[in-house]
């Protein structure tokens, strides 16, 4: 290692030293389990590897299987056993793996069939690591069955002891707080301890998805229900997504970020213009109006803290003029009352009996980010300016008429499937939107109907299609950073080395603090190559993550002149702000020049650090679509070096204030023709 290298290294140890670990580091395993457990793995991963040729790398009963075998080898591997007794049970664990294995082998899955608890697995898009979940399968439940079941999602509190191997012990022991009769209950790991946000929340619908493939799931009767982090979850989870739930219970957690901090731990917050910008990305205060289309019951204890976070979305929810229905335990601290345990689960059961309705008569909506698009059959696909509250209040009117109203939004569609349209379908359909009139196309016969609008200046039209010419921010391909590690992505190494030798000490000194931080939190071994090494299929597939200057990364090489942020040889040029190459860094997102569908990042990973690790609440994103950092100063558990500037793209993806292509052309022949 290189003499700056090398003291870059001992100050990130220094700095990260002064922060408690999450997860804690393990006790040392004695040689002998060490010798027993390594043989296990190794005649585990011989029964799996010929599964996996048969069935293919992807296969849900195989990651039934897998799921075994990467809890003990990431304990064991990652020095995460905390306690004695974890080890023996580690060796149950994997003995429960080669017995499906075998089984497999043979053509049987007897454990698809089994009711009661149940651990299974699938396998992630986002780096190919397979995640357990657990499963409460009811005694009468039977695979042949063509009855649709209810399920309840359940989000787990806070706990720094919950990996892999001691979630698989409790999902197979423990039946959990709520076990309604006649329903299935999905227990998701979440990706260890973040709330069920960025890729825990990806989690969430990858083992829902893996659910409803081999049980019959009744689309309108999945509720969402957690306590303590998982209350935070449901907050999360149910304000965002409120379409999808017949119906959702949080119990306690924390509903956003600043006012929770101050309450819970005396932390008075003192954010940058930027992160005040995304935490409403995850306050679910500022989500409120979108209960209008969920039932939701609040639990808290009359003595918890944490009832702050019902207290906080009882106040947002009541300007919207919602009445947030809250059961509070008598005396009770942070737990749940047995008399509101009952409560609730009769409240939730009427609820949920009745099931979501999919396509209401009218939809209120709000969100601040294209991340979050879709309520119900109202999808807002174009924003006029992201992080500021965008509405949309969508009413059918019978006949066929709809009224809708907008603030801060420039495209929607309205999107009915096969059946659910009421409009009549024999005439054009009448709109009025913002007060004006817009006709639009009637349902077709069999009652579904897609309508996409767009405004154009202060006018709203019906358009045929989405396609909008140019780069503009879309659902799934609209900032920040953090997003970028929500979907398939690979870190791509620099085969050479940067032109500054203080930045090619801290581009790998960073870069792998990425790869193993998305280990360590997100529990998944990170997808990485050479640049060299990145092929067609990756630039198709993935979001690829850069490391690196142009001159030490090929990829970058190919792409770095289309990019909004240029960095040169001599400076990096962001807007109308310039900097030194040698002292500074560039960190990104943008669409890939070589595939816009797809994110490219510079020179970051998920951007909060291990002083947020210690309170879900400030996991939120601490960089926006673009920054420099000074690496002057180094990096600590909190920033990655000095910000010397950050900011947001505009909707076109170009930086603020930068005319467009057209704009430009024309400003040079108009001051030419001054100069004439």
């Amino acid at each position: 290692m290189k003499h700056a290298q090398w003291l870059f290294a001992i100050s990130l140890m220094a700095v990260f030293a002064a922060e408690r670990p999450v997860p804690a580091p393990g006790i040392p395993v004695p040689a002998a389990d060490r010798a027993e457990l390594e043989s296990g793995l190794n005649r585990l991963n011989e029964a799996i590897t010929p599964l996996i040729a048969k069935h293919g790398a992807r296969s849900l009963v195989v990651a039934d299987i897998r799921i075994y075998h990467d809890a003990v080898r990431y304990a064991l591997t990652y020095n995460e056993f905390l306690k004695a007794e974890e080890i023996p049970r580690a060796r149950k664990l994997l003995e429960q793996g080669l017995e499906r294995a075998h089984q497999l082998a043979e053509g049987r899955t007897p454990w698809a069939s089994q009711t009661g608890l149940l651990a299974r697995g699938y396998v992630s898009k986002i780096d190919d690591s397979v995640q357990p979940y657990g499963l409460i399968i009811p005694a009468n439940w039977r695979p042949d069955s063509a009855r649709q079941w209810r399920l309840d999602i359940w989000f787990r509190g806070r706990s720094e002891t919950v990996m892999e191997a001691n979630f698989l012990n409790d999902r197979q022991t423990k039946p959990g707080e709520f076990n309604p009769p006649d329903t299935i209950v999905l227990h998701v790991y979440g990706r260890f301890c973040n709330a069920n946000k960025f890729a825990g929340e990806v989690d969430t619908f990858e083992a829902l998805e893996a659910v409803k493939k081999q049980y019959r799931i009744d689309p309108n009767r999945i509720s969402v229900r957690g306590f303590s982090m998982g209350g935070a979850a449901v907050w999360h989870l149910a304000t965002h997504y409120a379409g999808l739930w017949a119906a959702a219970a949080p119990g306690a957690g924390f509903s956003e970020t600043a006012e929770f901090l101050k309450v819970f731990q005396n932390e008075v917050v003192q954010p940058t213009w930027w992160e005040q910008k995304l935490w409403h990305l995850y306050d679910a205060t500022d989500y409120a109006v979108n209960f209008f289309n969920l039932p939701v019951v609040a639990y808290s204890g009359e003595i918890d803290k944490q009832m702050q976070a019902a207290t906080v979305m009882a106040r947002e929810m009541d300007k919207e003029g919602i009445r947030l229905k809250h059961i509070i335990g008598p005396n009770t601290a942070h737990r749940y009352h047995p008399d509101s345990k009952v409560e609730i689960d009769s409240i939730m059961d009427n609820i949920v009996q009745r099931g979501r309705d999919p396509y209401p008569r009218k939809v209120r909506f709000t969100t601040f980010t294209l991340a979050y698009n879709r309520m119900k059959w109202v999808q807002v696909n174009s924003l006029a300016r992201h992080w500021e509250r965008a509405r949309i209040d969508a009413e059918m009117l019978g006949g066929r008429r709809v009224e809708v109203s907008t603030q801060n939004v420039t495209g929607f569609s309205f999107l009915f499937e096969p059946g659910g349209c009421l409009l009549e379908n024999t005439q054009k359909v009448t709109l009025l939107i913002d007060g004006q009139q817009v006709m639009a196309d009637p349902p077709v016969s069999d009652r579904s109907w897609t309508a996409h609008f767009r405004k154009t200046g202060t006018r709203w039209a019906a358009v045929s299609s989405l396609e909008v010419a140019g780069l503009h921010k879309k659902h799934g391909l609209q900032g920040p950073i953090d997003d970028a590690f929500m979907d398939r992505f690979v870190f791509v190494q620099p085969s050479g080395k940067a032109r500054s030798p203080q930045v090619e000490a801290w581009v790998q000194a960073e870069m792998s603090r990425a790869i193993t931080e998305w280990r360590r939190h997100y529990r998944g071994e990170a997808l990485v190559k050479k640049d060299t090494e990145v092929t067609g299929a990756d630039i198709a597939s993935s979001n690829l993550v850069l490391w690196g200057d142009a001159a030490g990364n090929q990829v970058l090489a190919r792409l770095a002149a289309k990019l909004p942020v240029q960095w040169g040889a001599e400076g990096i040029t962001a807007g109308k702000q310039q900097f030194a190459a040698a002292t500074h860094v560039p960190v990104m997102i943008y669409p890939n020049p070589l595939n816009p569908a797809r994110y490219v990042v510079l020179n970051s990973g998920f951007t909060f650090r291990e002083y947020d690790y210690l309170n879900n609440a400030r996991q939120v994103p601490k960089l926006p679509d673009w920054a420099v950092v000074d690496i002057t100063t180094p990096p600590d558990s909190r920033w990655p070096g000095r910000v010397a500037a950050a900011g947001f793209f505009d909707e076109q993806w170009r930086m603020e204030g930068e005319q467009p292509p057209a704009a430009k052309t024309a400003a040079r022949k108009t001051s030419a023709r001054k100069r004439e």
